[in-house]
């Protein structure tokens, strides 16, 4: 699991190979992972956006943002966690992702950036 705590937010972030959804032969490997985001400031925050590196073991580089996060921008009031699961396909298997929330300190209005810690994406079998 990978963690980082900044500007007063922890984000935890856990992944899982989805079998499944993946087809080596033709390169696709599909990937979960799972989001905790833990507000410990003492004023509520609101998640905006959000901007996403991908990066395949190939050298291949994404880029991916959009407003909030799986279709919502929650609100965390002080103490407050929220969680979301999403997902992303690599050509290869192996890759990692790190990005930032653009976020929003609801009582002074003051917009802050909270980074989001690099993960590693990894085939099960490639880890034996």
């Amino acid at each position: 699991m990978a963690n980082k705590i900044s500007e007063g937010v922890e984000i935890d972030v856990e992944t899982f190979y989805q079998p499944d959804y993946s087809n080596p032969v033709a390169g696709e490997h599909m990937f979960a992972y799972r989001i905790t985001i833990w507000n410990h400031n003492d004023f509520p925050v609101k998640l905006n956006r959000r901007q996403w590196h991908i990066f395949d073991s190939n050298g291949t580089h994404r880029e991916v943002e959009g407003e909030g996060v799986v279709g919502v921008q929650p609100i965390l009031q002080p103490g407050e966690k929220y969680q979301y699961v999403s997902g992303c396909n690599l050509r290869t298997e192996m890759g990692k992702m790190y990005g930032s929330y653009n976020m929003e300190n609801l009582n002074s209005k003051k917009i802050f950036e909270v980074n989001i810690p690099m993960f590693e994406m990894i085939v099960p079998f490639k880890m034996n």
